[in-house]
């Protein structure tokens, strides 16, 4: 579509991938910070990447309970039976509501997940934290280079389409009259409704960021989704009143203290003292009491 900006690869790509080069040759252990949008965290042990992390793309909780793969109900239990510190995995694993090869299969899929969506968005700086471990490492781990290829491989798939889309940039709608094939296809078109992106409908459906952004991308292509040119700008109302400086109340005459020269108040200036205050709740005088407000 003419007028939208191209999917590329953040120019701040260089600079990630020249950290994590380093991670890998000191065999380092620990978190890398990305800074950026949408940013994430990547867990490394011994120069392998063990975990990732990005508020950019569903982690796998999300995959496993928006998917249906695990019940909620099933999921509450064992997480308060937990204490609620960190997500229940052994102990799923343990009572066969889920397997281990699942586990380790979903935490991979997010892992690459959460690297394409900080690869895709904006880089701004990387940092380093020892501390910190993920709740579900990927055993033995996966080699930075080789995460980063594979989230650069998606960039160019999903440059190539018709149209391309930006995980949290197009907010597409359902396109009226156009048949829907697919079980992708209609949780997409259930859940769009021209303001939700491509990464809030990952999130809802339990889907990978990176198939739902293709997805809606070929939808768009079809004529199952359709994309306004300009959002709507969201509505601001009015004050129905003007803000004016606030006048300095009137204190009374002062006049010089005797002793240090200081201005003292006068007795019985100003704001009424309790008396008057008695005065106000029982109908005092005209001048103190409350005007009825136009309505």
């Amino acid at each position: 579509m003419a007028g939208l900006p191209a999917v590329r690869v953040s120019a701040g790509h260089d600079l990630l991938s020249g950290a994590l080069a380093a991670c890998a040759r000191e065999r380092y252990s620990g978190r890398v910070l990305v800074v950026g949008t949408p940013g994430g965290v990547l867990h490394l042990r011994d120069g392998l990447v063990v975990a990732a992390e990005s508020p950019g793309a569903p982690g796998p909780e999300a995959l496993l309970l928006r998917s249906g793969r695990i019940d909620a109900g099933v999921w509450d239990a064992v997480l308060r039976e937990s204490g609620g510190a960190r997500p229940p995995w052994a102990m799923l694993v343990a009572r066969g509501a889920l397997g281990a090869a699942q586990l380790r299969v979903m935490c991979l899929m997010a892992m690459r997940d959460a690297v394409f969506a900080m690869t895709v968005g904006q880089v701004d700086g990387v940092g380093h934290d020892p501390g910190g471990e993920p709740s579900a490492p990927v055993e033995p781990g996966e080699l930075p280079a080789r995460l980063l290829q594979d989230a650069a491989r998606k960039i160019r798939a999903l440059a190539a389409l018709p149209y391309p889309v930006v995980p949290w940039r197009e907010r597409p709608r359902p396109a009226g009259g156009v048949a829907v094939l697919g079980v992708l296809r209609r949780e997409i078109v259930r859940h769009a409704d021209g303001r939700r992106t491509a990464r809030d409908l990952a999130f809802l459906v339990g889907r990978g960021v990176y198939p739902v952004t293709v997805e809606i991308a070929r939808m768009l292509a079809d004529g199952v989704l359709a994309q306004d040119v300009a959002p709507a700008p969201i509505p601001v109302r009015a004050a129905a009143y003007e803000l004016r400086p606030r006048e300095a109340p009137d204190v009374g005459e002062r006049t010089p203290d005797r002793r240090d020269g200081l201005p003292r108040r006068q007795p019985g200036a100003g704001a009424p003292g309790w008396k008057g205050f008695f005065r106000l709740r029982h109908g005092g005088p005209a001048q103190h009491s409350r005007q009825p407000r136009d309505t």
